[in-house]
């Protein structure tokens, strides 16, 4: 039963997909101050040596995406950076980022990050922020066990940072409930994930992922009064200090996304080129 309620719902996660890769019209040259600098936050989920579902990233593809990074000079650095510099801007200060910066993140705690991008990550040394919704580590048959997390947590380049506690589609419940009901199941979800994952890991969790990139004004909120500094969505544009710090925007990787597009992409936050 439980097993059914966590594994990836096809239809939502086709929505997810269409929503997110629905790219905005590119910036140019000429933006404001708080359009600059611009951050790629990539956001993957699972890995596997053939494509298994739509969010899945073949392992030869993603170690070409990894290489890409390198041969564009980008600067992985950490999404507690980014936040800080961010949080940091809201204020009136100005905390340097270096150039061409990159952030890593990964979704709902997959094994394959385990075992496929941790090793290749920590041989290049690049951090990463793992989204995890606890509900399925140790549970779920593709997920991670609470063994592997910790194994992972214990590098201080990976961060664990909270996903809710079960992956709901927040915006679907919303509509089945009464406002009153809504708002205990969603700060249940909210509170109860980030004290699991710091029960377990012995890390603090300030940051949040919104299942399937999806919010609203009155979740963004529930988040902050919950505690949390930030939350991310997704929707292929690159961050900005413009960008509301509950719906920071990250582009999803998947593997049809081809080295041209990420190139471009990432060429167009940088300022070298367009969008695609």
């Amino acid at each position: 039963m439980l097993e059914n309620k966590l594994a990836p719902a096809p239809d939502r996660l086709r929505r997810a997909l269409v929503c997110s890769l629905a790219c905005g019209p590119a910036l140019g040259r000429g933006e404001p101050p708080l359009q600059r600098p611009r951050v790629p936050i990539l956001a993957f989920h699972r890995f596997a040596s053939a494509v298994q579902d739509s969010m899945t990233v073949r392992i030869a593809h993603f170690e070409a995406q990894l290489g890409l990074l390198q041969s564009l000079s980008c600067q992985v650095i950490p999404l507690s950076t980014w936040v800080a510099w961010r949080l940091a801007k809201a204020k009136g200060e100005d905390l340097p980022l270096p150039p061409r910066a990159v952030v890593l993140t990964a979704d709902d705690g997959h094994r394959s990050q385990f075992e496929v991008m941790a090793p290749r990550l920590r041989e290049r040394g690049w951090p990463v922020t793992l989204f995890i919704y606890p509900s399925a580590i140790s549970n779920a048959a593709y997920a991670m066990t609470w063994a592997q997390l910790r194994e992972l947590a214990a590098d201080t380049r990976v961060s664990v940072q909270s996903h809710t506690y079960w992956h709901p589609d927040l915006l679907r419940e919303r509509e089945r409930m009464t406002p009153a009901a809504f708002q205990r199941f969603a700060g249940d979800q909210l509170t109860r994930s980030r004290d699991t994952l710091e029960q377990q890991l012995g890390r603090p969790v300030t940051l949040l992922a919104w299942p399937f990139g999806q919010s609203d004004d009155a979740l963004a909120r529930q988040a902050a009064e919950a505690g949390y500094l930030a939350a991310f969505s997704l929707g292929n544009r690159s961050a900005t200090a413009a960008d509301p710090p509950f719906t920071v925007p990250r582009h999803l990787v998947v593997d049809s996304v081809n080295l041209r597009q990420l190139a471009a992409r990432l060429e167009a936050a940088f300022g070298d080129k367009a969008a695609p």
